[in-house]
């Protein structure tokens, strides 16, 4: 994790209301380079950052599922988590906004140094 990565990750996601301005192209850009394993995906026409990590069996990624929620509801905002056996796939937006807000690009970071600190494998 770099210095950037860090920097993303210390921010606190601030509350987001119907009409909040949406990330821009060059925020998301950024986040992309500090952030590599995650991609933007277009879903029923909105844009949503999403990365699958990697776990050796389903109790590691059931556990991963459940620490993001943790994290999800400290910070009041809330992914889409699909639990698979091995893998477990999250993404990121803001429901008000019907895109990707900066609280995104943080919970992603976030997300990345709570699977670092899990120890587990990914890809």
């Amino acid at each position: 994790m770099t210095a950037l990565d860090e920097e993303l990750s210390e921010k606190t996601c601030s509350a987001c209301k119907a009409g909040a301005p949406q990330a821009t192209e060059a925020e998301i850009a950024h986040a992309l380079k500090i952030l590599p394993a995650w991609s933007i995906i277009q879903a029923n026409e909105i844009p949503q950052l999403t990365r699958t990590y990697r776990f050796k069996n389903f109790v590691s990624a059931l556990e991963f599922t459940n620490a993001v929620g943790a994290m999800a509801e400290e910070y009041n905002h809330h992914p889409a988590l699909l639990t698979e056996w091995g893998k477990v796939t999250v993404t990121w937006w803001t429901h008000k906004i019907k895109g990707l807000h900066e609280n995104d690009l943080i919970m992603a970071a976030k997300t990345e140094i709570l699977f670092q600190s899990s120890n587990q494998t990914h890809s």
